[in-house]
């Protein structure tokens, strides 16, 4: 049941994405609920109460490598073990059924999916974050706020081009 006082609606599935930094460790995380929007936080936003506050009436996450990268970097930094709490579906291995293989970005351009922020990877976004973190660099932190954003929100347009296949 949703308390109406929380403000989230409520919702069935959860896109989630990470970004981390050369250290490894992790500089933001969205989470996209169709129906109620996009979450990310930053920095030292990111706990573990956060999380599960932004996570609040979500049934499954969906991921892209998730199973391999995004929830073993959460749990082993955060020590939060998000398979244990919620159903998890790595749009990865549909993908690779389907005969998309390649990572997130191969893959949407195989679905004719666009993005915003052509030629931005998972390399440069650690180095915007070291922008950021070391200079205060607006633009690279809005950089790979966007990028986040997309992974986050154009995996769930993944997924429905999936199904119409």
């Amino acid at each position: 049941m949703v308390d109406p006082a929380d403000g989230l609606a409520p919702v069935a599935d959860a896109f989630l994405d990470i970004e981390t930094s050369l250290r490894g460790e992790i500089t933001v995380v969205g989470i996209y609920c169709p129906g109620r929007g996009t979450v990310q936080l930053i920095g030292e936003q990111i706990t573990v109460a956060q999380i599960l506050h932004a996570l609040e009436h979500v049934d499954t996450l969906k991921t892209y490598n998730g199973a391999r990268f995004d929830l073993p970097v959460i749990q082993k930094r955060l020590g939060l073990d998000l398979t244990a709490l919620f159903n998890h579906c790595d749009l990865m291995f549909a993908c690779w059924k389907q005969g998309l293989k390649g990572g997130l970005k191969s893959v949407e351009r195989q679905l004719g999916i666009e993005r915003a922020s052509v030629g931005v990877d998972g390399v440069m976004a650690m180095q915007l974050w070291a922008q950021w973190e070391q200079q205060q660099d607006r633009e690279a932190l809005a950089m790979l706020l966007q990028y986040n954003r997309e992974d986050v929100e154009l995996l769930a347009e993944v997924e429905r081009r999936l199904l119409s296949r």
